[in-house]
């Protein structure tokens, strides 16, 4: 796979730092039962990383100490690690609130047949990509069968309340373009898709979330094989606002990896690109259970232009359209 991290931090990008902070977002392994082109931590049903049962009872301790509001789960597919459903009842036990990055397929994987039921007995939000409403679209991003069984995940988690109103059960969607160009603006594409999903397949769903693909990882590379990587940067770095500095992930977030490792986002994470923390060259989250992070200055590069494009792009979306 071609090295992107060279070529990313020589593109100079302002200066961000930290605001105060309120999601843990853990990555518990790069295993997944997929492998899709556009996929920035490059899962894959060959990964073999996974975090433990002691870095899984450490980002609870984090949350007890820290009084962090939100765990956000993702992987690879998650709910694949062995201390996902530990992971979920003891935060939900505390009060927390826990969003799973979900790829739908996985609710079919043997052994997560009662995944979905587990899911909305936590009332777990759920954040699950589908980056197209067309089967075609979806299938040749993600695989031969992904769409069909995308929707069959979709009638089962709409059977449990999740997506409907006044259920309590979030159910969020992700789009991703199919190539390298910004997606196109949030609200007018979230009512294409429900009106599709809907009206062909009889799916519903909250919101629909835009992010821009990220220049790294298994896209990199197959921008660099397609000599279009250069393009693709000065669309991003063209597209800038500075608007939207204010309003990125990475502000509010930590990511932390599957061996405890800490980051400023789950893109750095993937160009290992960890926090610095004084002295520290790779802070554990350990060491943060009680550092004061707050207006720490976050490691950018080149990448992070795909966050401030356009309407902006974040784990939340479109960042202009959410401030609005």
């Amino acid at each position: 796979m071609h090295e992107t991290l060279p070529l990313l931090e020589a593109i100079a990008f302002p200066a961000v730092r930290r605001g105060r902070l309120d999601t843990l977002q853990l990555n518990v392994g790069y295993r997944c039962n997929q492998s899709c082109l556009h996929c920035h931590v490059g899962a894959s049903p060959n990964r073999t990383e996974e975090m433990t049962g002691d870095i899984a009872d450490l980002a609870l301790e984090f949350l007890r100490r820290r009084h962090v509001k939100t765990l956000d789960i993702t992987g690879g597919a998650p709910e694949l690690n062995r201390h996902f459903r530990r992971l979920v009842r003891a935060a939900r036990d505390m009060g927390v609130k826990v969003m799973d990055r979900c790829n739908l397929t996985i609710l079919e994987v043997e052994g997560q047949e009662d995944l979905a039921e587990f899911l909305a007995g936590q009332q777990v939000e759920i954040v699950a990509s589908l980056p197209c409403y067309l089967e075609d679209n979806v299938n040749a991003q993600r695989g031969k069968g992904v769409f069909e069984a995308s929707i069959r995940a979709l009638r089962k988690l709409n059977a449990l309340g999740y997506g409907r109103d006044g259920s309590g059960l979030t159910l969020n969607l992700v789009y991703n373009p199919q190539g390298p160009s910004l997606p196109p603006p949030q609200a007018a594409l979230e009512a294409d898709y429900k009106r599709i999903l809907g009206g062909q397949h009889g799916v519903t769903f909250n919101a629909l979330y835009t992010l821009a693909n990220m220049p790294i990882q298994r896209f990199g590379s197959t921008l660099i094989s397609h000599d279009t990587f250069g393009q693709y940067l000065d669309l991003l770095q063209h597209a800038h606002q500075d608007a939207n500095l204010q309003g990125v992930m990475c502000r509010n977030l930590i990511s932390v990896d599957w061996r405890g490792t800490v980051y400023d986002c789950d893109f750095n994470q993937m160009l290992d690109l960890p926090m610095t923390l004084g002295a520290r060259e790779r802070p554990h989250l350990s060491d943060l259970l009680d550092a004061d992070i707050e207006n720490h200055p976050i490691r950018v590069a080149g990448h992070c232009f795909g966050c401030t494009a356009g309407q902006g792009s974040s784990c939340g979306g479109a960042l202009k359209e959410a401030a609005e």
